[in-house]
């Protein structure tokens, strides 16, 4: 079987309106702002339009190698198309933010998702890759190139979560009506829109006396992570640590959350709750505000 490879350039389009479109501006305020994720606050960063990551003015286009297989001239045409699946776990690894890709069998080295990850200014410290029943598994250890540490700014992790999956629609086409993403920024988009009231499902139970855990499922989009946190954060409920799974059109959100140290009461449980629901269900943008 022979191989084809081209060279493919593109850009990340951070924030979304209603209807799931990328839009200028990282968050649904249209405000470009530093975020808690456990740790404190950093330095803002901002995803702008047309291919341009903007962060004191630098400007960084990605670039990602598309590959196509070809069997006696002729396109492998494969039965099903599996779903492509990111997690990035901030639990694990108490030194480094660990990524795993997921797509069935069909994902290669992925050197050029690590190069454009070094380009937001990050080490890719520790990478391997194991098959199980699900396919092949990419996983890696993610830190900061200027600390050596973990990542801790919601609006960081959200920008490698749509870099690794600008990256995969590049390098596996097929996957784009697969993702969220693909109505955003993809070849093919989704063949159908998924309904939030069905797909939302949230949930908040005690993880110990300190400690409470938060899980939300929702329709993916561009920018979720970093409104998901900003919601949690603004009602003063400090998130310590999580995971951020993207799998298909849905996205898949645990946090360990407190407040002043302890875990959630009722009362808060249900404000939190509340909080997510109407943020989930109503259109996070207006026309008139871009």
């Amino acid at each position: 079987m022979a191989v084809a490879m081209a060279a493919w350039s593109f850009g990340i389009h951070f924030s979304t309106d209603q209807n799931g479109r990328a839009l200028e501006k990282p968050m649904s305020s249209g405000a470009c702002k530093g975020a808690s994720f456990g740790f404190g606050t950093t330095k803002p960063f901002c995803i702008l339009h047309k291919g341009r990551l903007s962060s004191s003015g630098t400007t960084i286009t990605l670039r990602a190698t598309s590959v196509t297989s070809v069997e006696e001239g002729n396109l492998v045409d494969t039965d099903t198309v599996p779903t492509p699946k990111v997690i990035i776990d901030q639990d694990s690894d108490p030194d480094a933010t660990v990524v795993e890709i997921t797509f069935g069998d069909r994902l290669g080295a992925l050197l050029d998702t690590m190069n454009a990850l070094k380009n937001l200014g990050l080490n890719v410290v520790k990478a391997n890759v194991y098959l199980d029943s699900s396919g092949k598994h990419n996983k890696f250890s993610i830190t900061k190139a200027n600390t050596g540490r973990k990542v801790e700014d919601p609006e960081l992790l959200e920008a490698i979560r749509l870099t690794i999956i600008n990256n995969l629609i590049e390098y596996h086409p097929e996957s784009s009506a697969q993702l969220a993403m693909g109505a955003a920024f993809g070849i093919e988009p989704p063949e159908q829109q998924v309904d939030v009231d069905i797909a939302t499902h949230i949930s908040v139970n005690d993880d110990g006396p300190n400690r409470s855990l938060l899980y939300v499922e929702t329709a993916d989009r561009p920018g979720l992570l970093v409104d998901l946190v900003k919601i949690i954060t603004d009602i003063n409920v400090s998130v310590e640590s999580g995971e951020f799974d993207t799998e298909g059109l849905l996205a898949k959100a645990k946090f360990h959350v407190g407040y002043r140290g302890k875990a959630l009461i009722k009362p808060l449980r249900q404000v939190i709750s509340n909080s997510l629901r109407y943020f989930l269900r109503r259109p996070t943008t207006e026309e008139a505000s871009f």
